[in-house]
């Protein structure tokens, strides 16, 4: 067999635990036999970016600004326990959130969905698309957990050493516990557009959400600028290919999209993404059965899984356990990224193989092979549960059959 020859390397960054498994199995048994992939690789293990104090998240971001395209792997983002498991020199802030600053993208989540796994919001019949702003908020934010009684003030001091803005947050009588946290102008615009533009190019209505009854200087931003923008430069053009643009507070989002039958792109603040994504993606079937793309203004793109690295299957996998982890975001963010860099590049075939190996995937599925989380919820009568490689051989055997 030929492999499928590519001309610009793919911006490759390895994770933790389970998936960093599923990462090669992935590449062992489902684009090295095809393709003659090119790569440049970044190690974002917990340990590697111990090692280089996490500069190496950086270039890798800054890899992805210089080629184009990224692929990435679940990475672990530290927390107390894992800083002693691990013996890090530090809580390392999440490798996402270090990357997406970077990019200063938006990021598009949409659940793969399968006739044989109904939604468990039944009145959803198509996917919801979640575009979550991919910039600041607390993935950014200085904390200090108080130690004592004392004052905590909010101080703005200008570019001349004007104090233009000094107020007290709160005046604390006891121990707690304090946080601070920005967004820019320009990357709110920058979402703004990345959303109108991604509605457009896929006709589908767009929901955009805050809470500015309570927040009514940072969250009322947002607010401003989406209706801003798309007053001078988006109404005109939703208007002709028919679809809408509409802002409500995020509780009544959240129950109109309860309500809703899905097929729209619901447009939300950093944290209110990352939550209302996994929301989503459990209600069509799967944590694991949802495609995540960061697109930045400048036109640069990075696949990943929306989930986290399974440390649970990683453990028993460790101890000689049989696993059975669901890969297909996994592999979407592979086919994501392979087909972002054939269009790029010109390259129908590496296109054309993207598409046909998630058809695979997906035809794997509905012929009752799959994972054990998918077993329980799918309404297939005869259904085989394999293990974590066996599911990925599997679809190589699907994807070989359809290709002939």
């Amino acid at each position: 067999m030929v492999k499928i020859q590519m001309k610009t390397p793919l911006v490759e960054m390895d994770g933790d635990e389970m998936t960093r498994i599923i990462w090669d199995m992935i590449k062992k048994n489902l684009l090295l036999p095809y393709i003659d992939l090119k790569t440049e690789y970044y190690d974002l293990g917990l340990v590697k970016r111990d090692e280089t104090d996490d500069q190496i998240t950086v270039d890798a971001a800054e890899a992805v600004k210089k080629y184009g395209v990224g692929v990435k792997c679940a990475t672990i983002t530290p927390n107390a326990q894992r800083v002693e498991e691990y013996k890090l020199k530090r809580m390392y802030k999440s490798p996402n959130g270090t990357i997406r600053a970077i990019l200063d993208g938006t990021v598009f989540r949409t659940p793969i969905t399968l006739d044989c796994v109904k939604p468990t919001v039944r009145t959803w019949v198509k996917p919801i698309t979640i575009a979550r702003h991919a910039y600041g908020d607390i993935y950014k934010c200085t904390e200090y957990r108080v130690p004592t009684a004392g004052k905590a003030e909010i101080k703005f001091t200008d570019k001349n050493g004007n104090v233009t803005f000094n107020e007290t947050v709160f005046d604390f009588k006891c121990p707690g516990v304090l946080m601070g946290m920005y967004n820019k102008d320009d990357s709110i615009e920058s979402f703004a557009r990345a959303c109108f533009e991604y509605a457009l190019s896929t006709k589908q209505d767009l929901w955009f959400s805050t809470k500015d009854t309570i927040s009514k200087k940072y969250d009322h931003t947002f607010k401003d600028i989406f209706q801003d923008i798309f007053d001078a430069d988006y109404k005109e053009r939703f208007e002709e290919a028919g679809i809408t643009y509409f802002y409500t507070l995020i509780d009544d989002a959240v129950a109109r999209v309860i309500r809703s039958e899905g097929g729209f792109i619901w447009a939300c603040k950093n944290y209110d993404g990352d939550v209302m994504s996994d929301m989503v993606a459990t209600a069509f079937g799967s944590l694991a059965m949802m495609t995540s793309v960061l697109v930045s203004p400048t036109g640069n793109y990075e696949y990943e899984a929306a989930h986290g690295t399974v440390t649970r299957h990683y453990y028993k996998h460790l101890e000689g356990e049989k696993t059975s982890t669901n890969s297909m975001a996994t592999l979407f963010a592979w086919t994501g990224a392979l087909r972002k860099r054939g269009q790029l590049d010109g390259i129908d075939e590496l296109v054309k193989f993207a598409d046909d190996m998630e058809n695979a995937a997906l035809n794997t599925i509905q012929q009752g092979y799959m994972t054990k989380d998918l077993a329980g919820i799918c309404e297939l009568s005869d259904v085989h549960v394999l293990g974590t490689e066996e599911f990925i051989v599997k679809i190589r055997e699907t994807y070989d059959t359809m290709v002939g």
